[in-house]
């Protein structure tokens, strides 16, 4: 295997430093795609970082916390909150579908001691979406505080975190927004940073600390940044979502959803993959992920990347690595050639594999009549 040759970017290396101003600039961005007037802070690492940080700052010592379970992440979430020394009361749903509002309102009535609840907006990694809205309403009603995972779902759908309520959103720019890993975003309420601060068991003087962000660089008017920022991170942050407003985010999403669309209705015309997600208002307009019928998913998206290395395909992980293929149409992989270009591969993979599929230029043909269909609604 020959070494891939890392190009000389010395523009890159002799930036300027990056000053409060630009980094106050960003987060005022970053507030603004979020549909958010509280805070935002901006932390230095991978949006792991900021959720966890939301758990063991606002969860006390023996509260009750509800934790919605539609994927990996709310399992890890279950997690940390009992690392806290919370109760946990956990709703759960198939991964192939989405919880129900009516499911959130039984728990809390059953548990009126729930103060905290934490939510996955859309899991890329199992396809599916949660009706934020209805949930956040419920959540609301019961006065508990609302953490939302938002890292898959902003740029893809609608996330209006002060209109829903949410006190604690998380998103990150690596998914539908086209930008870095390394850098993550949190909006705190007024409420969650007064649950924070009373909270003794909250991080202080630790790189999971929101208390430190809030009391060196909130309160103190954003004029002095507490540590040196991820530099580069921080600039193509800035340019993921200039670079949305340039496009316009209600084009944006509709790009996503024309492209989960397009590729549920490939796959029914195919044959050989079924939507892993089983109803469409279910589906998360960031992922499609598809169940393979009698052929082993890690063989056929290795044998589909033969092809074209470059596509949006790999086999789930964990328990459907070998049964389930997903799909990644987020950013600038949700456009209509590569979502053609991914049917296509898979079609040619599974015939490789002698499963029996329609002909190319018809499940093609039923992609870009869904894309059209969903692009002009």
């Amino acid at each position: 295997m020959t070494a891939k040759t890392i190009p000389d970017l010395p523009g890159l290396l002799d930036l300027p430093p990056l000053g409060a101003g630009d980094f106050a600039r960003v987060e005022d961005k970053v507030a603004a795609l979020m549909r958010t007037r509280e805070s935002v802070v901006i932390m230095q690492g991978e949006a792991l970082l900021p959720l966890e940080a939301c758990i063991r700052s606002a969860v006390r010592p023996g509260s009750t916390a509800l934790n919605v379970v539609t994927g990996p992440y709310g399992e890890t979430f279950g997690d940390w909150l009992r690392s806290c020394g919370a109760r946990v009361v956990t709703v759960t749903a198939p991964f192939s579908g989405a919880v129900r509002p009516e499911q959130i309102d039984q728990a809390l009535r059953e548990h009126p001691d729930i103060d905290f609840v934490s939510l996955v907006h859309a899991e890329a990694a199992t396809g599916n979406t949660n009706a934020v809205p209805e949930i956040a309403a419920i959540v609301r009603r019961h006065g508990a505080l609302l953490m939302l995972d938002a890292v898959a779902s902003v740029a893809a759908e609608p996330l209006c975190t002060d209109e829903w309520g949410v006190d604690l959103c998380v998103i990150g720019g690596q998914k539908a927004m086209g930008g870095p890993a390394g850098v993550s975003a949190v909006s705190v309420s007024t409420r969650a940073w007064q649950r924070i601060t009373e909270n003794e068991q909250a991080p202080r003087g630790s790189y999971l600390s929101l208390l430190d962000w809030k009391e060196r660089w909130i309160d103190r008017g954003r004029t002095a940044l507490p540590h040196a920022p991820a530099q580069l991170e921080m600039l193509a942050l800035e340019q993921a979502v200039d670079r949305i407003g340039a496009e316009g985010l209600e084009r944006v999403m509709a790009r996503h959803r024309a492209a989960a669309t397009a590729v549920r209705a490939g796959v029914r015309t195919m044959g050989g993959l079924r939507a892993y997600v089983v109803r469409d208002e279910d589906a998360a307009p960031v992922a499609t992920t598809l169940r393979t019928d009698g052929v082993d998913a890690r063989e056929a998206v290795t044998l589909a990347l033969a092809a074209d290395g470059s596509l949006p395909l790999q086999a789930a992980g964990g328990a459907l690595a070998a049964e389930v293929v997903r799909v990644n149409h987020y950013g600038s992989a949700a456009s209509r050639e590569v979502v053609l270009a991914s049917l296509s591969a898979l079609a040619e993979a599974l015939r490789t594999l002698n499963v029996a599929v329609a002909d190319t230029a018809e499940v093609l043909a039923a992609a870009e009549e869904a894309w059209a269909a969903a692009d002009a609604a």
